[in-house]
This record gives C-alpha cells, sequence and structure tokens, in this order.
C-alpha cells in the first residue's frame, strides 16, 4: 500500500535540483504521480504529488524536510482519500486570454469563474513585451471544469463580455488535451 504526499518547494534556482529530488523519491521506491515545476525570476518552484510505500512513507518524509537546511522552503501534506469521481461530469475547457497588461485581469477571470461555480484545474500567466511595441500584454492559459449545468455556450457569453470590459480577448473552447 502506497501513500500520497503533496510537496510544495520553492528556493533559488540550481542546476540538478530535480535530479536530486527525484533520486530521493527512487530510493524510497517511490514514483512522482504528477508535477508542476517553474522558473519565476530567481526562484525554483516545486508542486509534486509522489506516491510512496508505507513502509518507507515517514523516512522519505524526513529526507525530504532536510531540504530546508539547504535553504529551500518547504510544506508536505498527506493526501487523504479523495472522490476522483467528484469531477467525473463536468465538461473540460482551455480558456486562452490576450491583450495589454493592466491591473485586475486574473482577478475578474477568477472572480467570474468561481460565480459560476466552474474549477481551475491549471492556470499560467505571463507577462511579455509585445514584439513591435513593446506594449506588456498579460498572457493566460487554463483549464477549467464546468459544472453540469454550465454549457460552453454560457461560459463563452460570460467571458467575452468580461474581455469587453477589460479590452481583453478571452477564447473558450472544448479541452482536448
Amino acid at each position: 500500500m502506497s501513500k500520497n504526499l503533496v510537496i510544495t518547494l520553492t528556493g533559488p534556482d540550481q542546476v540538478g535540483l530535480v535530479e536530486r529530488f527525484t533520486r530521493m523519491v527512487l530510493e524510497y521506491h517511490g514514483n512522482v504521480e504528477s508535477s508542476r515545476m517553474v522558473r519565476l525570476g530567481g526562484v525554483f518552484a516545486m508542486l509534486v504529488h509522489v506516491s510512496v510505500p508505507e513502509n518507507a512513507f515517514e523516512a522519505f518524509r524526513e529526507r525530504v524536510r532536510g531540504l530546508r537546511e539547504e535553504g529551500y522552503k518547504l510544506t508536505t501534506n498527506l493526501m487523504e482519500e479523495w472522490d476522483s469521481h467528484q469531477y467525473a461530469d463536468w465538461m473540460p475547457y482551455q480558456i486562452t486570454l490576450r491583450g495589454a497588461d493592466h491591473e485586475g485581469i486574473l482577478h475578474g477571470v477568477a472572480q467570474q469563474l468561481a460565480e459560476k461555480g466552474i474549477n481551475i484545474e491549471s492556470l499560467e500567466t505571463n507577462v511579455v513585451q509585445a514584439p513591435m511595441s513593446g506594449v506588456s500584454l498579460f498572457l493566460m492559459d487554463a483549464v477549467v471544469l464546468a459544472p453540469p449545468h454550465v454549457t460552453l455556450h454560457q461560459c463563452q457569453e460570460t467571458l467575452a463580455a468580461l474581455g469587453d470590459q477589460m479590452n481583453v480577448e478571452i477564447h473558450v473552447s472544448p479541452y482536448v488535451g
């Protein structure tokens, strides 16, 4: 039997950190189930779901916590049983947003999604410079799960209206993976 752990780690970006971390997982006969890793500025951030055999779990957890001594901030959260069918009949949609950067864009989208009961599965944002004008552009890509009573058309209408208010382009389409 395995136990599942969600680990968050942030700290200085360093070549080989992912290799060291995944070696720790292997040493305890564990498996990385899913992960997100990114360098933001000079800080490296990991969000990792790991499964480890029950008999090695506490030793693995303590070994990972040792990374704190190297200046990394770390949290470890034991995953209790969850209902993997909770969102079984919900519809996945892809949302893309592009437009001139200004305050409140992400909040506006998040607020509209929350009001509709839509769950954010993944979300990535970035600000880049437009190639010709140098204007700061806000980019957002998200995958969301909409409850059965929220149609694709309703989601498109709601976010298109928000896009008009905020002067950004928002597109919603079925998520195909």
